[in-house]
């Protein structure tokens, strides 16, 4: 059991975090706290770092570090870490709104060249002849463009890549991610994880210096 002159501050890192170029990070930011509630507010307001522009947009915060600013401001404190012993701080400028033109670029690029691709699929495996094979099978009749079976074919085609990607537009089918968010997940674990050892071996090299 704690005693009244030996408080324990609770600490659980974030994975990541962002703040604006210019402002300070305080360890409410990127800690979920659990202490005394009279020292609570101060902790939370307790200032790590403000990162310097010479720093780069991204800056590794270690438990070693906040365990020693703690410490300072409570060097009577005991502390309890639970979770990631580090926190990734994302510094990002000021976002600017993208102009509609950029936009509308971009999106004809996409919806050409994903076209073009899926023209350029169907004609390496000779679609046009299965589908007038089939119609054939079907039928009987022969025709150069059985609309039959290409019409309904086309509409499956954005149908499924709806369902695949679970999105129209902004809106989701169900709470299950699509493979896109999946892959970006798996992109952006695979980011954090080269910076936060390449933040760890500047640090050994600030160590080693004389």
């Amino acid at each position: 059991m704690q005693t009244a002159s030996n408080p324990t501050l609770y600490i659980r890192l974030r994975k990541k975090m962002q703040i604006r170029r210019g402002e300070v990070i305080r360890l409410g930011d990127v800690a979920q706290l659990l202490a005394e509630p009279e020292q609570e507010a101060q902790l939370k307001d307790l200032v790590l770092c403000r990162p310097k522009p010479e720093e780069g947009n991204r800056v590794l915060l270690d438990m070693m570090l906040i365990v020693q600013k703690v410490k300072q401001a409570f060097p009577h404190l005991q502390i309890e870490h639970f979770g990631e012993p580090h926190v990734l701080v994302e510094v990002t400028e000021t976002v600017k709104k993208p102009k509609l033109i950029i936009i509308v670029l971009v999106w004809t690029l996409l919806f050409v060249g994903s076209g073009l691709a899926i023209m350029n699929f169907h004609a390496d495996v000779s679609m046009a002849h299965v589908h007038r094979r089939i119609y054939a099978l079907l039928t009987g009749r022969e025709v150069e463009y059985p609309l039959l079976l290409q019409i309904p074919y086309s509409f499956g085609i954005g149908l499924g890549m709806i369902l695949f990607f679970n999105h129209l537009f902004q809106k989701k089918f169900n709470e299950e991610p699509s493979p896109l968010e999946v892959e970006m997940y798996m992109y952006q674990e695979s980011v954090n994880d080269y910076v936060i050892n390449e933040e760890y071996a500047k640090l050994h090299e600030k160590k080693e210096l004389p």
